[in-house]
């Protein structure tokens, strides 16, 4: 209970003890909300890191093309050299 209290703003520290189905009812929806962030987290944790791994897949396919059309123009240049030589 005190640390719902302090969740929602207050500093009191006199606070009533519960009884024992309201602590459990209390520590059951506190364990339910933590579960549920916990998996909400975890699952933007996971598409950061998918995001993340398509994006670097996609840079290094573009880099290998851009080498692959460097080494063509320097192959077409090459010839150009042998033709008009």
């Amino acid at each position: 209970m005190r640390a719902k209290m302090r969740l929602m703003g207050f500093r009191g520290s006199a606070v009533k003890p519960l009884n024992e189905e309201a602590a459990a009812e209390l520590g059951a929806e506190l364990l339910g909300e933590a579960i549920v962030f916990g998996v909400g987290g975890l699952c933007l944790y996971l598409e950061y890191g998918r995001q993340a791994g398509q994006a670097r897949r996609r840079e290094e396919e573009q880099a290998g093309a851009l080498r692959d059309l460097r080494d063509q123009l320097e192959k077409l240049r090459d010839q150009l050299e042998a033709v008009t030589a």
